[in-house]
C-alpha cells in the first residue's frame, strides 16, 4: 500500500489519467467480448436446434409422395396419425419453411425439393382454377372439404409461400401465382371505403356480410387483427420480389391500419372489428357473457409481440426513413406485453388476459403459454434489445430468459420440435400432437433463424 501511494505521488496527473482511461477501455473491451461470446454461443445453440430438433424432424418426413403436398398431423413421437386433411395455411407454411431452409442450408438438397413439391400442390390443387383464390381445406387426396368459404387469411399465406419460393428459386410460376392471388384479393375483398380486407369469403370471393342469423360467438363478417397482420406479412414478402406501386400502397395501408387503428392506446391489438373498424367489445357485459365471447375479445400477448416485429419489418422493407412512429408503437406493444403478460417467475408470455370493467389491473384469464407466442416473443425481444440496449425494460435479459424457458419447457429434446404449450403450466402437452393443421415449423423457424442472424452480428 505504501509503495502504491508513493507511485501515485510521483506520477504526473496526465499519466494517471491515461492509465485510468486505458484500464476503463480494457474493461469495456472485455465486457464487449463477453457479450459477443454470449451472443455467439446462443446463436450456435439456436442453429443446432433448427438443424437437429426442428427441420430434420419434419423434412422430408412430412412430404406426401402419394397425393402431393404435406401431411401435417403427427403424434408426440412423430408418427403420422389421422385423416391428414390439408389446409392452405399449413401447406403454405411448409413451402415457406423449406424455401427459407434452402437458403439457410444450401448444402441440404431436399429442402429445395420439398419446397418445389409443396408449391406444385399449392398451384395445382389448392388454387381454385374456376373462381380463383386458394381453397381453405381439402382432404389428403385434394378433394375440397370446405367449399362454403375462403378466407383472406389463408390466401395471404398462399402469397407468402409463393413469394418466398420465388425468392429461393427464381421460378416465375411462383411469382405469377403470388401476383394472381394479390389481384384476386384486390378485386374481391379489399374494402375501398374503409380500407383493409374482408376475411370471410364465398367460393367466388364475395365477402360474407354479418347478419342477425350469425351466432354472437362467431367471427364471420367481422374484420380482424389476425388476417390483417398476416396480409401485412404476405405483402411485405411479396414486395421484396415485386415492388409494384399498388402493392406498395396496400402494404402501407395495412401498416397504418394495424399501427394506428387496430392497436389500442394501451398497446394491445383489438381482435375483431366491424367493417368500419369499430371494435367488437363485450367489456360492458357480465363476466359470463365476456367468458362466452372470449374468442372475440381478449388481450393476446403473443399476437402483440408478433405484430410489433411484423410492423417494423414492413417499415424496413418499405424503406420508410426515420419511421419513429412505427418503432414507438411497436415498443409500446412489447412493453405492454412484458408488464402485463410476462411470467416473472418462470419466463414466457401467458396466452390471454382481459381488462374487466370493475378491476383496475388486467386479469390473466388463460395461463397457458402456447409455442408460437414464445417463439415470436424470442424474436421480438432480441430486436428490441438491439434497438434499445439500455432500456429499463431490460430486453436482452428477458430474451435470455425466454430462450432458457423455451429450452426447458418447450423443446422436446427426445423427439424434436416444440410442444404445443409450455410444460410448466400444461404438463399434459408432453404427449399431445406434435403437428396438426395449425402447427408446423413456421413460427419456430422464423424466430430462431432471425435470432441466429442477429446474434451473429458483432456488437
Amino acid at each position: 500500500m505504501k509503495a502504491c501511494l508513493q507511485f501515485i505521488k510521483k506520477t504526473p496527473v496526465a499519466i494517471l489519467f491515461l492509465l485510468a482511461v486505458t484500464a476503463s477501455a480494457q474493461k469495456q473491451s472485455r465486457a464487449k467480448k463477453n457479450i459477443n461470446d454470449e451472443r455467439l454461443q446462443m446463436a450456435a445453440e439456436m442453429d443446432k436446434t433448427i438443424r437437429t430438433e426442428l427441420l430434420n424432424k419434419w423434412y422430408p418426413r412430412c412430404v406426401d409422395s402419394l397425393y402431393g403436398g404435406f401431411i401435417s398431423t403427427f403424434t408426440y413421437d412423430f408418427l403420422p396419425t389421422g385423416s391428414q386433411d390439408k389446409m392452405i395455411v399449413t401447406q403454405a407454411r411448409h413451402v415457406w419453411s423449406n424455401a427459407i431452409a434452402s437458403k439457410l442450408y444450401p448444402d441440404v438438397a431436399h429442402y429445395k425439393d420439398c419446397a418445389k413439391h409443396g408449391f406444385t400442390f399449392l398451384q395445382n390443387v389448392m388454387w381454385d382454377k374456376d373462381n380463383g383464390g386458394f381453397y381453405t381445406l381439402v382432404d389428403r387426396k385434394g378433394n375440397v372439404k370446405d367449399g362454403s368459404e375462403k378466407t383472406a387469411y389463408g390466401n395471404a399465406f398462399g402469397i407468402y409461400a409463393s413469394a418466398a419460393w420465388y425468392r429461393a428459386s427464381a421460378d416465375t410460376n411462383a411469382l405469377n401465382l403470388a401476383k394472381n392471388c394479390f389481384w384476386w384479393l384486390e378485386k374481391h375483398c379489399h374494402d375501398p371505403v374503409y380500407k383493409g380486407y374482408f376475411q370471410n369469403l364465398l367460393p367466388d370471393g364475395t365477402p360474407i356480410k354479418r347478419t342477425a342469423a350469425i351466432p354472437s360467438t362467431s367471427s364471420t363478417g367481422y374484420k380482424d387483427q389476425n388476417s390483417s397482420i398476416h396480409i401485412l406479412e404476405a405483402f411485405t414478402e411479396l414486395y421484396t420480389v415485386w415492388p409494384d406501386p399498388l402493392l406498395r400502397s396496400r402494404l402501407q395501408e395495412m401498416l397504418i391500419l394495424i399501427r394506428d387503428v387496430i392497436t389500442s392506446k394501451k398497446g394491445n391489438l383489438i381482435l375483431f372489428l366491424q367493417p368500419d373498424w369499430t371494435p367488437v367489445s363485450f367489456r360492458d357485459s357480465s363476466d359470463a357473457v365476456i367468458q362466452k365471447h372470449h374468442n372475440l375479445d381478449h388481450v393476446s400477448f403473443g399476437h402483440d409481440v408478433e405484430t410489433a416485429y411484423l410492423m417494423m419489418e414492413a417499415s424496413h422493407v418499405l424503406e420508410l426513413k426515420n419511421d419513429t412512429v412505427t418503432v414507438t408503437i411497436a415498443k409500446r406493444m412489447v412493453d405492454h406485453a412484458l408488464r402485463n403478460g410476462w411470467d416473472e417467475k418462470t419466463g414466457g408470455f401467458f396466452d390471454e388476459a382481459y381488462y374487466f370493467k370493475n378491476k383496475k389491473e388486467i386479469t390473466i384469464t388463460q395461463n397457458s403459454k402456447n409455442w408460437w407466442a414464445q417463439a415470436e416473443g424470442l424474436n421480438t425481444l432480441l430486436l428490441m434489445a438491439d434497438l434499445f440496449p439500455n432500456d429499463p425494460m431490460r430486453y436482452f435479459e428477458k430474451f435470455k430468459t425466454m430462450w432458457q424457458y423455451i429450452q426447458t419447457y418447450l423443446i422436446d429434446h427426445v423427439y424434436g420440435d416444440f410442444y404445443a404449450e409450455g410444460l410448466d403450466t400444461r404438463p399434459d402437452q408432453k404427449t399431445a400432437l406434435k403437428g396438426h393443421i395449425w402447427k408446423a415449423t413456421y413460427h419456430q423457424l422464423r424466430s430462431l433463424s432471425n435470432c441466429v442472424q442477429r446474434l451473429q452480428k458483432k456488437e
